[in-house]
């Protein structure tokens, strides 16, 4: 006999957007986790079942984003001693660039959230999401979070006080993702990055950055497209991904507005301005890959509004 419960979803990140490192983030359609969690038989929260992890993940709710996440909502609220059960179904692979971890520690505090029925908003619960992911990459980031939990695509002004702004999106934005099957760890990409930058490059970043905000804001397309260029980061990265210049040229070469690295890799993102560029980038992906023998998965997607919800 089924028990009764609350299943919930949290769906796939793009994170950095090419100008904005850890500060800018958006949601996509899918990829993504599911979690049920129901009223348990002992005291406290457990990780009763987690399927579709390969048993890379921690029952251990101090060790698991999604559990830990959850406690730290218990902890706020005196109620760590309630007892609760919770399944984890991983529905995205692990270092996809994708905001795995991102994605279970949100569903995890949500589903939470909605079954005691706190009357907390998902703004208020970002920061034990965020607490969450902490422990998976050890920084303090919510440009996947974010989008995760509240959906759009996010700025965030400062990641300690997680002070964000959610970003208009012109219509007949769309995006494609492509994952080759390797994986890219955040930690390990994270070591890549050189701790001292260019001056000339970072006034340059920072004027692409100011810029793709103006024209998502005023659906410019043109300087949406002249913005979308990572200078700092993905050049320090993209050798960790097999054709990704050749992917890359191919995709601006298809009308892409943009086209870099999601996250920390290995995924890739284009966003485009019509739903045809997207299908023949997803075209070119399929051309490009076969000939490399890495198998891929792509996903074409409008910039998911809703982020986490209840089913």
């Amino acid at each position: 006999m089924s028990k009764p419960g609350i299943k919930v979803f949290a769906p796939a990140t793009v994170a950095n957007v090419a100008v904005g490192f850890d500060i800018l983030g958006f949601a996509i359609d899918k990829p993504g986790d599911e979690i049920i969690v129901r009223k348990g038989k002992q005291p406290g929260l457990i990780i009763t079942e987690i399927q579709g992890a390969e048993g890379k993940l921690s029952t251990d709710i101090m060790k698991n984003t999604a559990g830990f996440a959850a406690f730290k909502l218990l902890e706020a609220l005196g109620e760590t001693k309630r007892p609760i059960e919770m399944e984890i179904h991983k529905k995205m692979p692990f270092g996809s660039g994708l905001g795995s971890s991102a994605a279970s520690a949100v569903a995890g505090v949500f589903a939470v959230n909605e079954l005691l029925k706190t009357g907390l908003s998902k703004q208020d619960i970002l920061s034990y999401a965020v607490a969450g992911e902490q422990i998976a990459d050890g920084a303090w980031h919510a440009d996947n979070v974010a989008p995760s939990l509240l959906g759009g695509m996010i700025l965030i002004r400062d990641s300690e006080t997680l002070d964000f702004k959610k970003l208009h999106i012109p219509e007949g934005l769309f995006a494609v993702v492509i994952y080759p099957h390797i994986q890219v760890l955040t930690k390990d990409s994270r070591q890549l990055l050189t701790e001292t930058v260019n001056f000339k490059k970072v006034v340059t970043q920072t004027g692409n950055l100011g810029a793709f905000v103006a024209g998502m804001f005023t659906s410019d397309f043109g300087l949406i497209k002249r913005s979308l260029q990572d200078v700092l980061v993905e050049p320090q990265r993209a050798h960790l991904i097999p054709m990704f210049y050749e992917m890359k040229e191919a995709a601006l070469n298809a009308g892409a507005l943009g086209f870099s690295i999601s996250g920390a890799g290995p995924s890739m993102f284009a966003l485009c301005d019509n739903n045809l560029t997207a299908e023949n980038i997803i075209i070119e992906a399929q051309k490009i890959y076969k000939t490399s023998k890495i198998k891929i998965d792509t996903y074409l997607s409008k910039i998911n509004h809703e982020g986490a919800v209840r089913f």
